[in-house]
């Protein structure tokens, strides 16, 4: 946790968390767990899998987005009942809670369980379980965002939007939106056009990973070819000052994930995520934890993280919760009610000698 006198104030900060991967929130304390309950058998091949802490260490020398992957869909195989995706929900949320989130638009990624015969019913079942229970303990409000692997194919995509489970669960509400994951670079926006069409005709909202490893054009292509509400990353977006100007223009929000930037070696410090460069330009944006368990820190670690790098005033954190509250897709209610509780916060603040 950073040393500065404003740490009090970054904990207390009414935060949207909107790029979280609930996969990505499975520790190697409860991975470990859920694999001796489940019986299922780690890889005997690499040592990374000799311990819990053994895995954590290895956590801390991914090389690449790839790399990462590999570990993270092997951390997926001890999902395998409601109360696994339960139990693994419930965590990232308590964590949530302590780093002072109100309210979090969660991603999963049904397919890397339904084609290993996990159904669809039995990861909604445990995730919106673990959502009521933070609703009703945490006062934590959530929607769930049901993303699309980008590295499989796309008739594979297509259908599984189309599973009927899938269908009732965006019809009856328990899932508000879409979007786009895992390896981005030989995988173009573009090639999603049809998924999220139907996505758009079903009034689902659209988000997509664009701009973290692949390119600003990616960014445009999200924009233009699936026409998404929200980017995840994005900070690619700097390299492109028109494409930056029309962002800022458009409101478009970015979901930046300065420590996951880090250890994917998509920059080499948090001080070289464009945080400065967004907030010269008017770019609305919010700070997330991405994959905590694998990352090394959860929501508040980054804004840690962020404020060591740039040092930003209280007026400038504000407009950064601000600008998370007024950019998610919860009801308006909802969202007065948390941006009250930011001017009342910042005012309380502001009278401190």
């Amino acid at each position: 946790m950073c040393k500065s006198p404003l740490h009090a104030f970054l904990r207390a900060l009414p935060k949207c968390e909107h790029h979280i991967h609930l996969e990505g929130a499975l520790t190697p304390a409860i991975l470990f767990t859920l694999a001796s309950r489940n019986n299922i058998t780690l890889p005997q091949d690499d040592a990374a899998f000799a311990s819990p802490e053994a895995l954590l260490a290895r956590y801390g020398r991914f090389t690449s987005l790839d790399d990462f992957l590999h570990y993270y869909y092997i951390g997926m195989s001890v999902l395998i009942s409601p109360n696994d995706f339960e139990l693994l929900a419930w965590d990232y949320f308590q964590h949530a809670a302590a780093d002072g989130v109100a309210h979090a638009e969660v991603f999963f990624d049904p397919q890397a369980h339904m084609e290993r015969g996990v159904s669809y019913a039995t990861v909604l079942k445990g995730f919106s379980t673990a959502r009521e229970r933070a609703q009703k303990e945490l006062g934590i409000s959530s929607e769930l965002i049901c993303c699309f692997l980008r590295h499989l194919p796309v008739p594979d995509c297509l259908a599984t939007f189309e599973d009927p489970d899938v269908q009732e669960s965006f019809m009856d509400g328990s899932v508000r939106g879409i979007g786009l994951d895992s390896s981005e670079k030989s995988f173009p926006p573009e090639l999603f056009e049809e998924i999220y069409w139907r996505a758009s005709k079903l009034g689902l909202r659209r988000t997509a990973h664009a701009g973290e490893e692949g390119p600003a054009t990616y960014i445009t292509g999200a924009l233009d070819t699936l026409n998404v509400e929200r980017i995840d990353h994005g900070i690619r977006l700097a390299d492109d000052k028109e494409l930056m100007q029309r962002v800022v223009e458009s409101g478009t929000m970015l979901s930046v994930c300065p420590l996951s930037n880090v250890l994917l070696r998509c920059v080499k410090a948090v001080a070289e995520v464009p945080i400065r460069k967004f907030l010269d330009a008017g770019v609305k944006f919010s700070i997330n934890s991405d994959d905590p368990a694998y990352f090394g820190g959860y929501i508040l670690d980054n804004y840690c993280a962020v404020h060591e790098a740039f040092d930003l005033s209280v007026k400038e954190w504000a407009s950064v919760c601000r600008a998370g509250i007024e950019g998610s897709w919860c009801r308006q209610d909802r969202k007065d009610k948390m941006l009250g509780d930011l001017d009342t916060l910042v005012i309380d603040w502001e009278k401190r000698p």
